[in-house]
């Protein structure tokens, strides 16, 4: 088996789609079905099962997959031992998800992106349980999670802060300026992100403990509209401080003397035992004095 077509095959599977392997392999759509092809014929079974317009790993496919990620792992780890490269060089699958990427991650980005053009990054937003199951698949290089717990079963993470959370509500919201109680928000119309969001989950799960009934959830895909509807008065959310500092400086959004029972903390996570290639690990612990340097300067 040429390594080649496992690359092809390792990103196909990863992203299901001939059309999106291609674009990031930057090679014709042709060429990577070839592949596929080439790889299919040398193994004697098809990797995959065409759906039409989708496509799923066969059975083969995925007994294939791992292989293929710690063949191509081996490589990477080779190359790096016989090229004494000077400038770190290589691809990075980053799971993390929208409220790091858009308020925590954006300093590490810029300094990879200008300081380390040899490594690729490529990040992918998802929440907790699906990141962490691709980061024990292989499927992401390295994670960022915002959880309450700090250990993960099959994962090695370093928590890079705590993530203080605030209520916030529309200037002028009827609910007292009084510190307030669970119980006080079990009337209140809420507004936040999907289920599987670890603060909203939380927030959730405390509310029904208190009030013994589901809060009324209005839902929003993301943390930008999420704090528009709070601004225009739908309701109020529970979302980290570091999302809605500009707002609540400027008075767009006021904070409601409510204090979270839990704790979530920002980490970054990768797969225990996995070969950790040069550019891995200058990108965590890149990740690390960048993230605590940003909270120590902004308080959050």
């Amino acid at each position: 088996m040429e390594l080649r077509l496992l690359v092809t095959f390792e990103k196909v599977a990863t992203v299901l789609s001939f059309t999106r392997a291609a674009a990031e392999l930057n090679y014709a759509q042709s060429s990577v079905t070839s592949q596929i092809r080439a790889l299919e014929d040398s193994l004697g079974t098809p990797l995959f099962d065409r759906l039409g317009s989708r496509i799923r790993l066969t059975e083969a496919g995925e007994r294939l997959l791992p292989y293929a990620r710690q063949i191509i792992e081996l490589g990477e780890e080779a190359r790096a031992a016989v090229v004494d490269a000077e400038e770190p060089s290589g691809a990075l699958a980053v799971g993390t998800m929208e409220s790091l990427t858009s308020y925590r991650l954006p300093p590490l980005l810029e300094l990879f992106h200008h300081r380390y053009p040899g490594v690729r990054l490529s990040l992918r937003t998802t929440l907790g349980d699906e990141t962490r199951k691709a980061l024990r698949q292989g499927t992401y290089d390295v994670g960022f999670l915002m959880e309450p717990e700090t250990e993960h079963a099959g994962l090695e993470s370093r928590v890079l802060a705590p993530e203080p959370l605030v209520l916030v509500a529309a200037p002028g919201h009827p609910l007292p300026h009084r510190p307030l109680k669970t119980e006080d928000l079990a009337e209140v119309q809420l507004v936040g992100t999907e289920p599987g969001c670890p603060y909203r989950d939380l927030f959730e799960s405390e509310l029904v403990h208190r009030t013994g009934s589901p809060p009324p959830f209005m839902e929003f895909g993301t943390i930008e509209a999420t704090k528009r509807g709070v601004a225009g008065g739908l309701g109020i959310a529970l979302l980290p401080r570091v999302t809605v500092g500009a707002e609540l400086a400027s008075g767009v959004l006021a904070e409601l003397p409510w204090e979270p029972p839990f704790q979530l903390y920002t980490q970054v996570a990768w797969r225990a035992g996995k070969r950790r290639p040069r550019h891995l690990t200058l990108f965590i612990e890149t990740a690390v004095r960048l993230v605590r340097e940003q909270t120590s300067y902004d308080g959050t």
